[in-house]
């Protein structure tokens, strides 16, 4: 069953595919109308729905932005104009470094979502290897329970375990990240789910209840 958005996916897909190819602005200002209209409006409205159950799920107040689709090339090798995709941040309203951002993509080749804490710096970072020493096997459980898996996007881990720790640490490979992200597939069932693409997205944010609660429980306050 439909919940309305699945015509904002497949106008996306068909969209992009041909923004794919022609990623100029010349291509896309005549159709700017269009993707206003069909996508991004929808996808405001989609944010705005999933920020007040992600609120509630989350038991803070989760903010949404949906991307612009003009891409920042000032310091990019890469110049063209435009993302060939659809990207949706929710993240926790205040100043809480271990309070988790979900993450939506949608593009021809892709549907999915993300979770996690994308950049970790400074006393935050220290504080978050410190707690993978202590609590590294609770937190390795805490994300098979979500279903998910690492993410290779965002920062770059580094090559060697920080000090002080052990480069044989038994969690070498989380020491080595400078924040903690998760990705899965949505796949398409939702198209024929009670609730679609909403109710879909909702229950991927409601299965990181395990991690969730074990950063408010080890990691809460501000850092």
């Amino acid at each position: 069953m439909s919940d309305g958005f699945t015509q904002m996916i497949d106008d996306g897909n068909a969209f992009f595919a041909e923004l794919a190819q022609n990623n100029t602005k010349d291509w896309f200002n005549p159709r700017k109308d269009h993707y206003v209209e069909n996508i991004r409006k929808p996808a405001e409205f989609f944010a705005d729905l999933l920020a007040d159950d992600f609120s509630r799920i989350a038991g803070r107040a989760m903010k949404p932005k949906v991307f612009r689709i003009y891409r920042d090339v000032r310091f990019s090798k890469d110049k063209t104009p435009l993302n060939a995709h659809l990207h949706i941040l929710w993240s926790p309203v205040g100043d809480n470094s271990f309070a988790p951002a979900f993450f939506f993509a949608s593009s021809p080749a892709d549907l999915s979502v993300g979770f996690g804490m994308p950049v970790l710096k400074g006393a935050a970072l220290t504080r978050f290897r410190a707690f993978i020493d202590v609590w590294g096997d609770q937190l390795v459980d805490a994300v098979d329970k979500t279903g998910m898996t690492y993410s290779n996007w965002g920062a770059a881990p580094l090559k060697r375990v920080p000090k002080p720790y052990d480069p044989d640490h038994p969690h070498a490979d989380l020491l080595r990240k400078k924040g903690l992200i998760l990705g899965a597939p949505l796949g398409q069932d939702w198209r024929e789910a009670e609730g679609g693409l909403v109710t879909a997205v909702r229950a991927k944010f409601e299965g990181t209840e395990p991690l969730r609660r074990l950063f408010d429980e080890k990691l809460s306050g501000d850092a």
